[in-house]
């Protein structure tokens, strides 16, 4: 396992908590039920504000998680065995990085972990293949997320009403492309 935000084998960038520091890693399939169970969890809230306990995040099974594993990039966050974070993504093949499902556990949250799972989902979609832009979507009323998302560049492009309660906003981030060397 590595930590993000410095050099292999050092603490920077790393969350402590408790006297314990919180890697991020790449999930497998042992992380599928704790990830299930974070996102339970962590989705509580909203389903609170937008009054929808029907939203797919809750009724999600343990059996499509597992399925999701195996199609995209999954990170979660440790602190120690438990699972405290967790973020996914996919390339898709006109080189937009979709982005979803990110969920700090609710005693872990401001402290920067959101932060720093998107940014490792970002980056391993960038190796994966040519990113022309990343994209992901939040509830109209999420405000920490809509802010966490603009402090990450993201800028709003979009907005669809799914019910009377609920518009998804959808934002965006470019990446710049590379010029290419001049002979």
């Amino acid at each position: 396992m590595h930590t993000l935000g410095g050099a292999p084998g050092t603490n920077d960038g790393e969350t402590p908590h408790m006297g314990m520091s919180v890697i991020i890693s790449p999930a497998t399939q042992d992380d599928a039920e704790q990830i299930l169970k974070l996102q339970y969890l962590g989705y509580q809230d909203e389903a609170a504000l937008y009054g929808d306990w029907a939203i797919e995040p809750l009724t999600q099974t343990l059996e499509s998680l597992r399925a999701e594993l195996g199609e995209q990039e999954f990170f979660v966050a440790r602190l120690g065995d438990e699972v405290v974070g967790t973020v996914r993504g996919r390339l898709d093949a006109d080189g937009t990085a979709r982005i979803g499902r990110l969920v700090v556990h609710p005693r872990m949250q401001r402290h920067g972990l959101g932060g720093r799972l998107l940014d490792a989902v970002e980056r391993r979609l960038q190796a994966v293949g040519t990113v022309y832009a990343f994209e992901l979507f939040t509830g109209h009323r999420s405000l920490g997320n809509l802010r966490l998302y603009a402090r990450h560049g993201y800028r709003q492009t979009g907005v669809r009403e799914v019910s009377g309660r609920l518009s998804l906003v959808t934002l965006s981030k470019t990446v710049p492309v590379p010029l290419a060397a001049s002979a």
